[in-house]
């Protein structure tokens, strides 16, 4: 099945853009475009596409109400944030608002098709770097208030949540961790499964609000 994307945009020539890149692509569907937020929500609805590209400032309605919106309304679609800057002041609250995760405008195309690939598979796009930086600039905020969740979590699970937030990939979580790739899947869908939250992003969310990922910061 073609992975179906809804452009939104305020700029007809960064649609344009991405429609004739996304065109190239077999596995790929450009379904719909957008102009502001509101008409975003609306297309979404109307043609349920696999991928949001959302940029953040739009018109009427910006990026992350339009963002809260759709999850609101369907909880298994997937938002990209289109952004300028690689830390936008607006992204830690798309990515609080549900996004699976943000991409920048001047990426090289072989990225941001990945970039689409990876989420419309279901996983989130929140690379260790950018996740580091999220961390720095929103742990200045007020003290956040630690989760009973976190009480639910073993000590091995805890620590894959640590590692989780510092940006590490199941792979490299294993390697640090001397187990392997599969135990740590294992450990990691049981740490979302206790949290409550449906992938990487949302995980380094709650290890901001909680508590965790700014101590490591």
């Amino acid at each position: 099945m073609s992975i179906r994307v809804l452009v939104a945009d305020d700029q007809a020539l960064v649609r344009a853009g991405f429609r004739r890149l996304l065109a190239d692509e077999p596995d790929i569907d450009v379904v719909a475009e957008a102009d502001n937020g509101i008409e975003a929500v609306d297309k979404a609805s109307r043609f349920a596409p696999t991928v949001v590209l959302m940029d953040i400032r739009m018109p009427q309605l910006d990026g992350i109400a339009a963002t809260q919106r759709i999850l609101a309304a369907d909880p298994t679609a997937r938002v990209l944030i289109l952004t300028t800057f690689d830390l936008d002041e607006y992204v830690y609250e798309a990515l609080r608002a549900g996004a699976s995760g943000f991409v920048l405008k001047d990426d090289p195309p072989e990225q941001l098709l990945a970039a689409i690939r990876t989420v419309a598979a279901g996983d989130a796009l929140l690379s260790p770097a950018v996740t580091k930086r999220v961390i720095r600039q929103f742990a200045r905020g007020p003290r956040p208030v630690p989760s009973t969740a976190l009480d639910e979590l073993t000590s091995r699970e805890r620590e894959i949540f640590r590692l989780i937030a510092d940006g590490l990939s199941n792979a490299e979580i294993g390697r640090e961790l001397y187990i392997s790739e599969t135990t740590v899947k294992t450990h990691v869908t049981h740490v979302f499964q206790k949290l409550n939250v449906r992938d990487r992003v949302q995980a380094v969310v709650l290890a901001y609000q909680t508590g965790l990922a700014g101590l490591e910061a």
